[in-house]
């Protein structure tokens, strides 16, 4: 038994795992299916965006040379990087020439001795190319902030999907972990145990010397980086220290800003079954006070490009494929595994792809743990025909067009045994005799038995049933009912009533009333919303309501005077103590419930436990496309979409992690 085998046999036998990983599929799915309800034109949206993803991978070079002259002119500066060591080598070299300037995290400690310390966000190409490890050989203190993340680097393990990276785990495990890597109480009270990470982690954001996190989009035409996250560590990491490292693969570009709205609409709801992520964040110019690195990696990219396997760079990694794919759902990502035991950075489907497209032919077995059946198909927002790609990866066909070895990943007497069969198979005769002969075999060698057990290795009659061969075969049964007359099956009439079956239905009942579905979507977030004559007045109501005499004010947003006259203290200085930051909003989504803040306004809206946004109610836009003309000349924007949350511990909604954990609209 290979050992890739055992460790799906493991995987299956763990009861824990299994029970984390039925909790994780089954409100993925449900959250993904309610999301898309909301677009009823998502088939045709999955086309466009599969068109643009398409371009952009014919034409990478063209976009990649716009995108790079773009943020050489934004004042951000721009790295290539053919293989991981030289990405690792590129980020070593920034970390050695830190300032350090986040003062010393120990009473201590002297400054000069002191490691560098980087606040990373969640980055599946830093898993790719073991980032942490080789900066933490040079004495570089990492540390993960996404929940999740952070929760397996405690544990000293890789994450176990996209998303979520906890997935595999329960709620007592994260646990006892807590209690022995933090020192807290033992507790299984997830609000108790995210915000211990948040106490721990805010310390960390605080006085990092770098910030590292990933790309999930670059914008070719206005070289503008794309960050999403749910936590709120992905807008720290970016905006808090010093420098700021962003780590891109090369194909995660998109033409324009119109293309970029198109895929937000698709990824989050694919990825967490939402209709837009908490944190959707772009970065164009670096902000004041700070340097910006854009790292950008090929590693195999431009092989892959070049290669039978070309359509896995259209992944946009939601994970949507691991979360359909039956195999994965009773596996884990730990189980797909490499010849040399180590675990592939990318797993499921889109990663039994990429994973050897990307690193090679340690990973190619990866592709005979999947059914085939499409349901990753289905479920990308992307279009990616992956059981294509896996059937290409099963044969060998993962380096340049035209070489080709077949039974990739496969032992040598699977090899022989489906030669042989395919031999059989080609020739009807043939293979009507063998099913006839196989049929007489087990007549003969088991006629009590009503399941057929073969021999234990292959897993048939133990963990698979495997019933007695019928007595005609399939032809045989057929000629036999229709008396030998061809019939053919009518499918597209049903094909066309799947494709169709949204024409007709009703708008949104809020498409005519932008405010109402305003207040409807972001309250339905655990957001607030207060119509208002006058924003000040009822501002400093609330505050009083709440005992709260200092703020962090954005300048130009309420009436100062009114404020001193009503004791309230403000700044426009970042300062953790502080409990509420106001901001103005720039203009708000309709369909999502979200706020655009930019610029000044952006630490107002992240430091604080509360976020007090004012917005017009004449700035209520439709959605995002309508809202992208305000953002693509401005250092830095957000779109805010509830209080910051997480559900990386057993799939719990937790609400206010790095993050706000309050966020109240005044409309105006």
């Amino acid at each position: 038994m290979t050992t890739f085998r055992k460790r799906i046999l493991e995987s299956i036998n763990n009861e824990n795992l299994q029970t984390a990983l039925d909790n994780n599929t089954e409100r993925r799915l449900k959250g993904r299916a309610a999301a898309f309800e909301s677009i009823p034109d998502w088939r045709e949206r999955r086309l466009r965006a599969n068109k643009i993803r398409a371009d952009v991978i014919d034409n990478l070079n063209a976009y990649l040379e716009k995108f790079i002259a773009k943020n050489e002119e934004n004042g951000v500066i721009v790295h290539r990087a053919k293989d991981a060591a030289e990405a690792i080598q590129i980020v070593l070299n920034i970390a050695k020439k830190s300032p350090q300037s986040r003062g010393v995290r120990g009473e201590n400690q002297k400054e000069s001795s002191r490691k560098v310390l980087v606040a990373k966000s969640k980055s599946m190409v830093s898993e790719e190319i073991a980032l942490n490890h080789a900066l933490e050989k040079e004495n570089i203190e990492v540390i993960e902030t996404d929940l999740g993340e952070y929760i397996v680097q405690l544990r000293h393990e890789r994450p176990s999907h996209i998303i979520t990276p906890a997935a595999h785990l329960k709620k007592e495990q994260v646990a006892e972990l807590f209690h022995e890597k933090l020192g807290i109480p033992y507790t299984t009270d997830i609000p108790t145990l995210t915000a211990t990470a948040r106490k721990v982690l805010r310390e960390v954001f605080l006085t990092a010397d770098i910030g590292l996190s990933g790309v999930n989009f670059g914008v070719a035409e206005t070289g503008g980086v794309c960050i999403i996250t749910n936590e709120g560590n992905g807008r720290m990491v970016a905006t808090l220290p010093p420098v700021h490292i962003a780590l891109m693969g090369m194909e995660r570009i998109v033409p324009n800003l119109n293309d970029l709205a198109l895929m937000l609409s698709l990824l989050p709801r694919s990825a967490t079954g939402q209709k837009l992520t908490v944190y959707t964040q772009l970065l164009h110019k670096p902000i004041q006070n700070q340097t910006r690195h854009l790292v950008i990696l090929d590693n195999g990219r431009t092989r892959l490009r070049n290669s039978p396997l070309r359509e896995s760079l259209y992944c946009i990694r939601c994970g949507a494929c691991l979360n359909a794919c039956p195999v994965f759902r009773e596996l884990g990502g730990h189980a797909y595994i490499g010849s040399d035991l180590s675990i592939a950075p990318y797993p499921g489907p889109i990663g039994s792809v990429i994973s050897p497209g990307l690193l090679g032919e340690n990973y190619v077995q990866l592709a005979q743990a999947s059914s085939l059946c499409g349901a990753c198909k289905d479920a990308c927002p992307v279009n990616i025909d992956l059981p294509k790609l896996l059937t290409r990866v099963r044969a060998g066909q993962t380096e340049e067009r035209g070489k080709k070895k077949d039974g990739a990943g496969l032992s040598s007497s699977t090899k022989f045994g489906l030669q042989m069969y395919t031999r059989i198979a080609t020739h009807p005769k043939l293979f009507t005799a063998s099913q006839k002969l196989a049929a007489l075999t087990f007549s003969l060698f088991a006629p009590r038995s009503q399941w057929i057990r073969l021999p234990a290795f292959t897993g048939w009659g133990y963990s698979k049933d495997f019933p007695k061969f019928a007595g005609k075969t399939f032809r045989e049964r057929y000629k036999g009912k229709h008396g030998g007359r061809e019939t053919s099956i009518q499918v597209d009439k049903f094909a066309g009533e799947q494709v169709g079956r949204f024409e007709g239905e009703q708008v949104d009942k809020f498409q005519s009333e932008p405010v109402s579905q305003f207040i409807h979507e972001l309250t339905a977030l655990s957001g607030n919303v207060q119509q208002t004559n006058n924003a000040t007045k009822d501002i400093i109501e609330f505050l009083k309501t709440h005992n709260i005499s200092k703020i962090h004010l954005e300048p130009n947003v309420l009436d100062e005077n009114l404020l001193r006259e009503a004791g309230i203290e403000f700044t426009s200085e970042p300062d953790p103590q502080i409990i509420v930051g106001v901001t103005n909003a720039v203009c708000g989504l309709a369909d999502t419930g979200s706020v655009l803040i930019v610029d000044g306004a952006l630490h107002a809206s992240l430091i604080p436990e509360i976020h007090i946004a004012v917005l017009k109610q004449s700035d209520i836009l439709p959605s995002l496309p309508d809202a992208m003309h305000l953002i693509n000349v401005t250092r830095a924007a957000v779109f805010v979409t509830g209080p910051s949350r997480t559900a990386d511990i057993e799939m719990t909604l937790t609400i206010g992690v790095h993050g706000p954990k309050e966020i109240h609209v005044f409309l105006t």
